[in-house]
């Protein structure tokens, strides 16, 4: 679970934006907020709500998440000398000046253990910096992987990459023996744990498969699956169709069945309604029907595997009833056994009706275009029995349209 997000100089997020979401020990919503791990005294929400008008970097706050995911597991296979998929805020200054992102999460004590849960945990905080002039192609600046160990209050470097492309390890890392192949491979555009994972470190490798289980549907752009890529999806993920029938079932879709059907084009997805003696093809399905089968797998991917699902416009045309459903899916401890988290946008503001304090970010651009992001938690005299739904809407809150 990421407990800790800062953003500095990516898209609209011009000036360093922090979001601390460790809840206070007083919380006493205990199927919100989850330990960050055994034996952990941090618990942060298992869901995060980001709110505020059109344009106000709600998408790009959710980017800064899946970006990092994407480079952590994915940017050695970026061609080299292609630039890195982000733009910097644009104004001519800060096209000329580095953009940082840095998560902190928790992981055991014994880094050879990352990912199997099942130690007493320990903080960890991995950082990039990236960096170029203006019309240049971005290249990694710096980059580092560190953690506390209970006993110190001191973090302890894992790894860390300088301007010049160096990376040093300590020896619990253990760099020594991949040290020169590192050098030889490691590119400006690609993370070091995506090119050790290709050495077979074991850390790396470890930390990428942690990066591969997050689930994003935002990442240049909003991600829109074809009808052809999400029957794929489903074909190669059969275990999925029946949980998906059972949910459309639960919240009356007034469908019976979906299926896949396999054809001389490849598979396609046929939809039983009740009552009707025909299949309906896919194309006349609602927009809602297919965004809720759209955001199934990702939703289920992160449940399944204690990750994170970053859903950006998760209210996009699905009734607000079933958004509830959607979100306490992360409450329920028999659907979200590992601790998953959802971070998701949305515009619908009935939405707040059902979040605590801890859940609830606004994302806010001044006039010079600057977003900023804050949570309600940070607003001061804001009880956890306020209205928040009509607080918000009345403008008490901030992150709401100016209209003139």
């Amino acid at each position: 679970m990421l407990y800790r997000l800062e953003v500095e100089n990516f898209y609209s997020i011009r000036d360093q934006q922090v979001i601390d979401l460790v809840a206070r020990q007083d919380v006493t919503e205990f199927d919100r907020v989850a330990s960050v791990g055994p034996s952990a005294d941090i618990r942060v929400p298992k869901v995060i709500s980001v709110f505020g008008a059109n344009a106000s970097g709600k998408s790009n706050l959710l980017k800064a998440l899946s970006f990092l995911t994407w480079f952590v597991s994915s940017s050695f296979e970026w061609r080299p000398g292609t630039p890195l998929p982000f733009s910097r805020f644009l104004d001519e200054k800060s096209e000329s000046e580095p953009t940082r992102i840095a998560v902190e999460f928790a992981g055991p004590q014994n880094p050879d253990r990352i990912g199997e849960g099942d130690e007493p945990c320990c903080r960890y905080a991995y950082e990039v910096v990236f960096g170029g002039q203006k019309g240049q192609p971005v290249e990694v600046l710096q980059e580092s992987l560190k953690y506390w160990q209970k006993s110190s209050k001191k973090p302890t470097n894992l790894f860390q990459r300088d301007q010049s492309g160096k990376v040093t390890g300590n020896e619990i890392f253990g760099l020594s023996e991949f040290q020169s192949p590192l050098e030889k491979v490691l590119r400006n555009n690609a993370s070091v744990i995506s090119t050790l994972c290709q050495l077979k470190h074991p850390i790396a490798t470890r930390l990428w498969r942690m990066a591969t289980q997050v689930a994003f549907n935002v990442f240049i752009e909003k991600i829109e699956w074809t009808h052809d890529q999400f029957a794929g999806y489903y074909t190669t993920n059969p275990h999925l169709l029946p949980a998906l029938n059972r949910e459309i079932e639960r919240v009356d879709f007034g469908i019976k069945e979906i299926a896949v059907a396999q054809t001389q084009r490849g598979p396609i997805i046929n939809v039983q309604h009740n009552g009707l003696s025909s299949v309906v093809p896919w194309m006349y399905e609602s927009h809602g029907t297919r965004q809720f089968v759209m955001i199934f797998p990702l939703i289920m991917q992160a449940l399944e595997c204690g990750s994170i699902a970053i859903i950006d416009e998760l209210d996009q045309s699905i009734h607000p009833m079933v958004l509830q459903e959607i979100i306490h899916w992360f409450y329920d401890p028999e659907r979200n056994k590992h601790n998953a988290q959802l971070w998701f946008s949305a515009q619908n503001p009935s939405l707040l009706e059902g979040l605590t304090k801890e859940e609830i970010l606004f994302c806010e651009k001044d006039r010079r275009g600057r977003t900023s992001v804050y949570g309600l938690n940070d607003i001061k005299s804001v009880r956890r029995n306020d209205n928040f739904y009509r607080k918000y809407l009345s403008g008490i809150y901030g992150g709401v349209p100016h209209i003139e």
